[in-house]
């Protein structure tokens, strides 16, 4: 089989996963830093960020263009919708998780924890039962490139769940830098990226963690194992396809790793990763944040959902 010259195969399993004949397509450039994709099927459109120009942009499927979809936007970094198609926003310098609700007004679900003003929420993922899991590191507070400057009112970097009548929990203590994060298929384990090397360096392995979920499905139980540790830079965001595998940024590109934790293969892209995300009528075409631009590719297989 011939595949792209950036599409490279470390695991048999990677070729029923990848197309013979779809390439890596550069569709845009112009960001600072790329981050944070959601995908809209409604409208069949990415909507994206680009965090130090403080602007989300919006790439259409139909036209192949990309505007503005919002501009100031707060620093915003992730995205997700929630089960009523609302975009879910993690916001850097509105230290805040917001949503868009269908008639275009901005409200924020919170802002605080036990008092205190969030750091800099990261990434978000909304689970099946409507809960708001969010990660908090410093990064929109370390410095005023992507977000303002301050010191962190909490002290420390935590993962939340955001239930659906407000109840804010931390559900995870005990990493630097928590970053992305994604749940697996059936919804038994969470994965999240911890990218605290960014802080301490090699004492902060640059691992994807994973935590089993409680049976009621609103806490962790016992203690993460490494899922996977990255040989090229950090792992920042990724997502989950229907079949468990996880497609997940890093510095030489996409790496994609089986729900077992072997490395199945990589997608390289001549710019540093920042986040993926699933789209296109078939959920089967991956989008590709990387530094200044937005990259795409089509698979065989799906997002999770």
């Amino acid at each position: 089989m011939v595949l792209d010259a950036q599409i490279e195969v470390t695991d048999p399993r990677f070729y029923g996963l990848v197309i013979h004949n779809a390439h890596v397509e550069h569709l845009w450039s112009g960001a600072r830093w790329a981050e944070g994709p959601v995908y809209v099927p409604s409208s069949r459109q990415l909507i994206f960020s680009d965090i130090p120009n403080d602007r989300t942009l919006r790439f259409d499927e139909r036209t192949g263009r990309v505007d503005t979809f919002e501009e100031p936007a707060f620093n915003a970094n992730g995205h997700c919708l929630d089960l009523q198609g609302r975009i879910i926003t993690a916001e850097h310098r509105g230290r805040s998780i917001t949503r868009i609700d269908h008639d275009g007004v901005r409200r924020v679900l919170v802002e605080r924890y036990e008092n205190k003003r969030l750091n800099s929420p990261n990434d978000v993922v909304v689970k099946s039962d409507g809960s708001i899991w969010f990660t908090d590191p410093t990064y929109g507070i370390d410095s005023d490139y992507e977000g303002v400057a301050a010191k962190s009112e909490i002290g420390a970097s935590y993962v939340y769940r955001l239930d659906v009548d407000g109840t804010l929990a931390v559900v995870v203590s005990d990493m630097v830098r928590p970053n992305g994060l994604a749940f697996s298929p059936d919804e038994t384990t969470l994965y999240i990226a911890d990218t605290g090397s960014s802080h301490i360096g090699a004492d902060c392995p640059p691992d994807i963690r994973a935590y089993e979920v409680s049976d009621d499905g609103q806490a962790l139980r016992g203690e993460s194992s490494v899922f996977a540790t990255c040989t090229a830079g950090v792992f920042d965001g990724f997502r989950v396809d229907e079949q468990g595998n996880i497609w997940t940024s890093a510095g030489d590109g996409v790496h994609c790793f089986a729900d077992d934790g072997m490395l199945l293969g990589k997608i390289r892209i001549p710019e540093v990763v920042a986040n993926v995300e699933f789209g296109g009528l078939k959920r089967n075409r991956l989008y590709i944040c990387a530094t200044t631009g937005l990259y795409s590719t089509y698979l065989n297989t799906r997002a999770a959902r």
